[in-house]
């Protein structure tokens, strides 16, 4: 029961990590660079954790190559699934930028648990999980699009497929692909920080390492990319919370370092995406962090009461 409420706590901080480094990205000009900040504030913090732990912030190099290349490379696995975030969300829009991610962790998520990759303890995929699976995806994609698909019905507006100009079919199905790989690379990378907290002993080591990782391979990105730093007040105010983004994330992979040998990949993932649509709501209801009000309504509860359901299917049947 305690490892359900994690899961849902780091999943509500999820996308109010989110809203704040939009607002980290608008001040400093780059996705890259704010992408930057957030990891190396989370980095720092989470060394400072590790030294209270009374843990090295290094790890020999013997240690390293004695385990498994992947083992290290959660990190890099993290600042590819947010990179593609910021790609995809011009090519597809906000909807099919959350739901085909979605569906990436939720499948790999059944495939790590089912075939035990990278230590996982193993879960069996059975055709009931595989319903609970499909509820919680339907729920996800009711709670997101519902609204929307009310709209064009009703001849209100229409249901958004792209921000801009919408492209071939084609191209837009090889976005959507990389949309669902990009979601089980983040799926893979809760696993592979799972064992690495096993191997390491230390939860708290292992998300330190993970967001060093992570740190390390948005220097490289941005001194290839070089982007400008034109750093913006904003109306002449600069809220103090748009520095915390990175601690919200470092608990983000701490929690889900803590969840994966208890509760396993799969399982983790799913609690995690109900915790993450919960924060969503209560975003938009409480128009929190400078966003805008947008009261949530029955349908996008029914939603979120279609992924309880799965939840349930898949952890008790």
């Amino acid at each position: 029961m305690i490892a359900i409420l994690i899961g849902l706590v780091i999943g509500i901080g999820l996308p109010m990590q989110t809203s704040i480094n939009s607002r980290l990205r608008s001040a400093l000009g780059s996705p890259f660079l704010a992408s930057l900040v957030s990891f190396g504030i989370g980095t720092i913090f989470l060394a400072v954790m590790t030294l209270i732990d009374h843990r090295s912030l290094l790890v020999s190099g013997s240690f390293i190559g004695q385990q498994p290349f992947w083992l290290w490379l959660g990190g890099l696995l993290g600042v590819i699934y947010l990179t593609g975030n910021i790609i995809l969300f011009p090519k597809l829009g906000s909807v099919q930028t959350v739901i085909f991610p979605v569906l990436g962790q939720i499948l790999a998520g059944l495939l790590i648990d089912d075939f035990g990759l990278f230590y996982s303890p193993i879960s069996q995929l059975t055709v009931v999980r595989g319903l609970g699976a499909l509820l919680v995806l339907a729920g996800v994609t009711v709670t997101v699009a519902g609204n929307s698909w009310v709209e064009r019905i009703t001849g209100q507006a229409g249901l958004e497929t792209v921000e801009d100009e919408e492209p071939k079919a084609s191209h837009l199905m090889l976005w959507r692909l990389f949309g669902v790989l990009a979601g089980m690379l983040s799926a893979t990378q809760t696993a592979v920080n799972g064992h690495l907290g096993e191997v390491l002993g230390s939860k708290i080591q292992a998300a330190y390492v993970s967001f060093l990782v992570g740190t390390l391979s948005l220097i490289v990105i941005v001194l290839v990319l070089r982007p400008s730093l034109s750093f913006q007040h904003g109306n002449g105010k600069t809220p103090w919370w748009m520095w915390i983004g990175g601690l919200l994330g470092a608990l983000f992979v701490l929690g889900n370092v803590y969840l994966v040998p208890i509760i396993g990949t799969g399982f983790a993932v799913i609690i995690v995406l109900i915790g993450l649509m919960i924060g969503s709501l209560l975003i938009d209801q409480f128009g929190w962090l400078s966003s805008e009000k947008n009261p949530v309504t029955l349908l996008q509860l029914g939603g979120l009461l279609i992924m309880v359901v799965g939840v349930m299917i898949i952890r008790l049947l």
